[in-house]
């Protein structure tokens, strides 16, 4: 469990906020123009989920037809949201790439957003990712998804290099 991400410990973390919920829409939009940039290792979408149908009270089991769990275009990649799109962080690699991600966010978001640097994502493997994933884990999805949810369900690797 002392998997370290030596190779991500110089990538600069950013968190985007905007100051209201994103339509898939406006969603889709962002994400394209981001994945076209070089030099972002990871990314992820917090907000409120998305269910498919209600859990509990008179409805439970009924389909919930919410109008943001949309299918989205992102490069090639086919994603259903399952989240409303609340925030974004991201890994890039230096000071140029933060400044690209950031005009980008200028031209596309509709409202003011904020947009600080940070520490966002694990460095070092949790005893629930030791759990969940064992001893080898892959130190780039740590902190990509929720322990209590397959990450099947949850992650989408749009493209890989090795």
């Amino acid at each position: 469990m002392s998997n370290s991400t030596s190779d991500t410990d110089n990538l600069i973390q950013v968190e985007i906020f905007p100051h209201r919920l994103l339509s898939s829409q406006t969603s889709q939009k962002l994400l394209t123009e981001l994945q076209g940039l070089d030099g972002i290792s990871r990314m992820v979408i917090h907000g409120p989920r998305l269910p498919l149908e209600v859990k509990s009270g008179p409805g439970a089991g009924e389909k919930v037809d919410h109008p943001g769990r949309q299918v989205i275009q992102v490069a090639d990649t086919a994603l259903e949201l399952s989240v409303c799109f609340g925030r974004l962080w991201l890994e890039v690699a230096n000071v140029d790439v933060k400044e690209e991600v950031r005009t980008v966010c200028k031209r596309v978001l509709p409202c003011i957003f904020d947009y600080k640097e940070g520490l966002f994502f694990h460095k070092k493997a949790t005893v629930t990712d030791y759990a969940k994933f064992g001893s080898d884990v892959d130190p780039k999805i740590l902190g990509l998804t929720d322990p209590k949810v397959k990450i099947d369900d949850q992650v989408c690797i749009l493209s890989q290099t090795e």
